[in-house]
């Protein structure tokens, strides 16, 4: 049986840290290094993006990461289109050694009128 996108996002959920998207804002606010990855693909973020955020698209996350965001501690927040990419990411990124890794689930339209 060949394995879902749901059933590696709902994995992929067991093991990071997910954030509403409240709770993502209030973080974000609060650290003094926080970075905000969109990893939506290229043309998505071209159209439309939050004001702080760094386009690495999901498949290209394990090359461009170690440019944008050389520092482990750093609080990352990743986000997508619903949440479902934003989950695979942040695993991948905890996987690099990243030990300050959120998700935002949310879809992009309520975290871009709560980010800006």
């Amino acid at each position: 049986m060949i394995k879902t996108a749901a059933e590696f996002i709902a994995e992929a959920q067991a093991q990071i840290n997910c954030l509403d998207v409240a709770s993502a804002k209030s973080l974000y606010d609060e650290s003094e290094n926080a970075v905000i990855i969109d990893v939506r693909e290229a043309d998505s973020a071209a159209r439309s993006k939050l004001d702080d955020s760094i386009n690495i698209s999901r498949g290209l996350i394990e090359m461009n990461a170690p440019k944008q965001c050389p520092d482990p501690e750093a609080v990352i927040l990743t986000h997508c289109g619903g949440g479902g990419r934003a989950s695979l990411a942040a695993l991948t990124l905890q996987q690099m050694g990243y030990r300050n890794v959120y998700a935002i689930t949310a879809t992009y339209e309520d975290i871009k009128r709560v980010f800006g």
